[in-house]
């Protein structure tokens, strides 16, 4: 009978959760979506991770409306995260950049966003890492614990999921036009106060951070 149940897994702890990962990435002006999906694999399989527990990508404010990143959120099924330069600046990273600094605001993007939008006391998993030919950059960060929430209401919700609810935050929120037409009436939606004007993108930097 012992031997039957065990053949069963009666009594067996299911295994242990797999970590939430949050994907912060820097980006050139341009870059294509398969790139940045290409990248953030390559960046969870270096470092003995899945890509499905990728639970958010985040980046700077600058990039936030950029196709490339926005493409990949939604081809991943999570939300897309951004915050100011000045805010990625003040976090502490192993790898600053000068170069990221001069054209971005800050001497880091992808480290530290993905840092900010893991919570107070995440970790990076895994640090800066290149994409070829070069045009995006990746890292990867943990929860504080490796467990818990991995997404913090900070920040701007740029992009996510369909059918999961926007989360106020203290960011702008950026809603991302529908493929379909909206619909027309009293009810329509106007622009979201915050979003930027047609033409209005800040121009991207020569080199991803």
């Amino acid at each position: 009978m012992r031997g039957r149940a065990a053949d069963d897994g009666a009594g067996v702890p299911p295994p242990p959760p797999l970590a939430p990962l949050v994907a912060g990435v820097g980006a050139r002006r341009g870059v294509p979506v398969a790139e940045v999906l290409e990248l953030i694999t390559a960046s969870c399989a270096a470092a003995g991770y899945a890509v499905r527990q990728v639970v958010a990508l985040a980046t700077v404010a600058a990039k936030a409306d950029e196709p490339g990143l926005t493409g990949a959120a939604r081809e991943l099924g999570v939300p897309l995260r951004s915050f100011p330069a000045a805010a990625l600046a003040v976090v502490p990273v192993p790898e600053p950049s000068a170069a990221a600094a001069a054209a971005a605001g800050t001497p880091s993007v992808a480290e530290a966003a993905a840092l900010l939008a893991a919570g107070p006391g995440a970790v990076l998993a895994a640090g800066k890492r290149k994409s070829s030919p070069a045009r995006a950059t990746c890292a990867l960060a943990v929860p504080a614990g490796g467990a818990g929430p991995a997404v913090t209401d900070s920040g701007a919700l740029t992009a996510g999921r369909e059918g999961v609810p926007v989360v106020p935050s203290t960011g702008t929120v950026i809603v991302m036009a529908s493929p379909n037409p909206p619909r027309r009436g009293p009810d329509r939606r106007t622009a979201v106060a915050g979003d930027p004007a047609p033409g209005s993108a800040t121009p991207g930097s020569k080199e991803p951070q």
